[in-house]
């Protein structure tokens, strides 16, 4: 996993990844930080909600062959916010090289494609790693605590755009 020479490749989710992600999502729930990234529960009917309802929202997948190794979504424009939250999870066998910093520069760069000018997320206090990995990132997080988590946002329109990333 990671390393083998079917390569990386970020797609949108489809019916065909439905039983790849399942199988991510398992491992994330087995993992021993698995209350860190909740979504939305991890069955079956929620996946085919996500799958099958006509959305504004984004829902991607990274994966290297057959496997899935993380999940990422901008959420909120279907209920009518204007800024949408960001969530994200690698899998635990390939955390800590780099994945999450690709995936998050690439949803953002999603983020702003479609319009949006920041971008929002969610994190708890005690994800310490996730934590630095969004600040290093340019995320400003208010000082206050809501229910353990904290809040960050990314400008995507100041300086530092995320499109300029992916130029030739």
């Amino acid at each position: 996993m990671c390393g083998d020479s079917a390569g990386l490749e970020i797609r949108r989710l489809t019916a065909d990844w439905k039983q790849p992600l399942l199988a991510f999502l398992r491992a994330l729930e087995e993992d021993s930080n698995a209350d860190f990234f909740q979504p939305h529960p991890f069955t079956d009917e929620a996946v085919e909600r996500i799958l099958h309802n006509p959305r504004r929202d984004l829902y991607y997948i990274l994966i290297e062959g057959t496997e899935v190794l993380g999940y990422g979504m901008l959420r909120g424009w279907d209920e009518g916010y204007e800024i949408p939250s960001l969530g994200i999870a690698i899998h635990p066998r390939v955390r800590s090289n780099g994945l999450g910093r690709v995936f998050m520069h690439f949803l953002e760069a999603s983020a702003k494609c479609k319009g949006a000018q920041r971008v929002r997320l969610r994190v708890k206090s005690q994800n310490e790693w996730a934590v630095r990995l969004y600040e290093s990132l340019g995320y400003e997080f208010r000082s206050e605590e809501v229910g353990g988590y904290r809040v960050g946002f990314l400008e995507l329109c100041s300086g530092r755009s995320t499109l300029n990333l992916y130029r030739k």
